[in-house]
C-alpha cells in the first residue's frame, strides 16, 4: 500500500502572488526610472551642455569613471566672496553647508568666515568625518579660481570645485565628482552604492548653502561700500 506523506503548506498563498507581483513590478519601473529619468538629471543639476562636455582638472586622473556628477549654480557675488567659504569647507571645520546631522555630527555649519581656516596648501587633508585620514586631499589650489581633491593613495576619485567669473560681478560655481570602483578595493563599490544614493542631496544643499553665503557677504559688503 502506498503511504500517503503530508504535503508541507505552500508560503506562498494565492492572495499573495498578486502582491509579489505589483512589489516586482512597481521595483522594476523605479528601477528604470532611477536610470533614465533620475540619474542623467541629478548628475549634470544646474550645469549647462557646455560646463557638462568641458574638460576639468581631475579628469585625467579618473579615466573611465563610474561616477561622473557636474552640478553648477549662479551665484550674485564675485569669486572672491566665494572662495573663503569654499576654502574653510570640512568635517570639524567650517562643516559642509549640507545636512549637518548626516556630514558634520549636529555641529551646525559656519555661519561666517573664520579667518584660521582661510589658507590650504597641496597636500592638505580635507577632512570628511573622524579619523586623521577620513576625508580628501588637495591636490591643486589657486585661490579665488579653483581647488582640487583627489584620494591620492587609490586615486579612484577626484573631487574638482571651479569658481567661473561672470558679467555684473557673478560667479559660476561648478564642481564635478568622477568615482570609479576597483576590484583591489571591495570598498569602492560600497562607497559608489553610497554616492548614488546619498551625493546629489547633499551636494545641491551645500551649493544652495555656498551661494546664500557668498550673497549675503557680498550684499554687506555693497551697503558698506
Amino acid at each position: 500500500m502506498t503511504s500517503l506523506t503530508p504535503t508541507a503548506p505552500s508560503t506562498i498563498t494565492h492572495a499573495s502572488r498578486p502582491r509579489i507581483g505589483i512589489a516586482t513590478v512597481a521595483l522594476a519601473a523605479s528601477a528604470l526610472g532611477f536610470a533614465l529619468f533620475y540619474r542623467p538629471w541629478q548628475l549634470r543639476w544646474g550645469a549647462t551642455d557646455e560646463e557638462v562636455a568641458r574638460e576639468m582638472a581631475g579628469d585625467e586622473v579618473v579615466v573611465r569613471p563610474t561616477f561622473n556628477g557636474t552640478r553648477a549654480v549662479t551665484i550674485d557675488a564675485q569669486p572672491e566672496d566665494v572662495w573663503p567659504w569654499l576654502v574653510q569647507i570640512g568635517f570639524g571645520r567650517a562643516g559642509w553647508y549640507s545636512y549637518d546631522i548626516l556630514d558634520n555630527l549636529g555641529r551646525h555649519s559656519a555661519e561666517r568666515i573664520i579667518p584660521d581656516l582661510q589658507h590650504v596648501d597641496v597636500g592638505d587633508l580635507i577632512p570628511m568625518g573622524p579619523g586623521e585620514e577620513t576625508g580628501m586631499w588637495v591636490k591643486e589650489s589657486l585661490p579665488d579660481r579653483s581647488t582640487l581633491w583627489w584620494d591620492r593613495k587609490n586615486q579612484l576619485t577626484t573631487w574638482v570645485w571651479v569658481l567661473d567669473p561672470m558679467p555684473e560681478g557673478m560667479t559660476r560655481l561648478v564642481t564635478r565628482v568622477r568615482s570609479r570602483s576597483s576590484s583591489r578595493r571591495p570598498m569602492s563599490v560600497f562607497w559608489l552604492l553610497m554616492v548614488e544614493v546619498a551625493d546629489f542631496p547633499m551636494m545641491r544643499k551645500c551649493l544652495l548653502g555656498i551661494k546664500r553665503r557668498a550673497e549675503a557677504l557680498a550684499a554687506g559688503r555693497r551697503v558698506s561700500a
